[in-house]
């Protein structure tokens, strides 16, 4: 479109440019990424502990090359300790006496990487001490266990602070095994995600594995052949591991193309594909890598600003496994 004169064009690419930015930032606010107003910040320990990001993405990096299966570990340590009190840290927490934690709720007893969140804090206590906490480091680690094993590259906003409470009780607030699509977009809605996010999430699940204690049930709902490969799996045990796709430590859409072939491993899991409610997301995941990533990092960034504690409400903790 031409305009005359150039100064009236000028007033026009403005007001355009204004009106643009006002409704970027009210879609910012309204879904809940305003970071100002939560105290988060992309650039939060810039000047405070600079080097707290190198340390976080070089620790996960030499731990994934050891034992590549824990990038699968710290992303769902990320994702139950967000799902409970928030993302602060409280699935860190050791038991005591006086209160059984999170961490030892049956839900959470098979959870790994702890040792690799161990190591980021003890160095970063050295380099900064006192600065960055737990919450950050969970969230931090999980997000670079997702870009080495070759998931998508995204950042979050940082400054958490680490939480006070950690009870085995509260863990009734993670989702099933055995949840259909219905019951799971109920439970992550009542935490503001949508439908496809929650498919994006439930994505994760292209890393890692599955017990047989949480699968059994699914043994008598799929075709023979997968069947077979469940029976073998568990006739080693409840604690026998079944990989959740043929790539358990690549971060790939792999996933999603198993639950079009009924290939689910946890009833959950293949509700996504079973269910008209989100097959069709299912469907375009297992035809397009790059929208899975694209929804999935958008999901994790959403995910990982859950409750986030600020100023009394939390702490920085100088051992992740106790409150100061």
């Amino acid at each position: 479109m031409l305009c005359k004169p150039p100064l009236k064009c000028l007033k026009i690419v403005i007001m355009a440019n204004l009106l643009t930015m006002f409704f970027v930032m009210e879609m910012i606010v309204v879904s809940g990424f305003s970071f100002g107003a939560s105290g988060l910040s992309m650039n939060y320990y810039l000047l405070s502990c600079p080097i707290a990001e190198p340390v976080v993405k070089n620790t996960v990096n030499t731990a994934l090359q050891d034992d590549p299966t824990l990038a699968a570990g710290l992303v769902r340590m990320h994702f139950h300790d967000c799902f409970i009190e928030g993302c602060d840290g409280s699935v860190l927490i050791d038991s005591t006496k006086d209160n059984t934690a999170e961490k030892d709720s049956p839900a959470n007893l098979s959870l790994r990487g702890y040792e690799v969140i161990d190591d980021i804090k003890e160095e970063l206590e050295k380099q900064c001490p006192g600065v960055v906490s737990c919450a950050d480091i969970v969230a931090m680690a999980a997000r670079d266990a997702v870009f080495f094993a070759g998931g998508p590259v995204y950042d979050i906003p940082k400054g958490r602070k680490d939480g006070t409470r950690s009870k085995i009780e509260d863990t009734i607030n993670l989702p099933a095994p055995i949840f259909n699509a219905s019951e799971l977009i109920k439970m992550f809605g009542q935490r503001g995600f949508s439908t496809r996010d929650m498919v994006a999430l439930s994505g994760a699940h292209t890393l890692g594995v599955a017990r047989c204690s949480s699968f059994k049930n699914r043994l008598t709902q799929v075709d023979s052949e997968f069947a077979k490969t469940l029976s073998k799996t568990c006739s080693a045990g409840d604690t026998a591991e079944q990989p959740f796709d043929s790539t358990r430590s690549d971060f790939d859409n792999h996933y999603f193309n198993a639950l079009v072939s009924n290939n689910g491993v946890l009833t959950s899991d293949q509700t996504l594909y079973n269910s008209p409610q989100t097959r069709n997301i299912v469907n375009a995941y297992a035809m397009n890598q790059a929208l899975f990533f694209l929804d999935f990092q958008q999901a994790m960034v959403k995910m990982s600003m859950l409750d986030a504690k600020q100023g009394s409400k939390g702490e920085v903790r100088k051992n992740c496994h106790q409150i100061n």
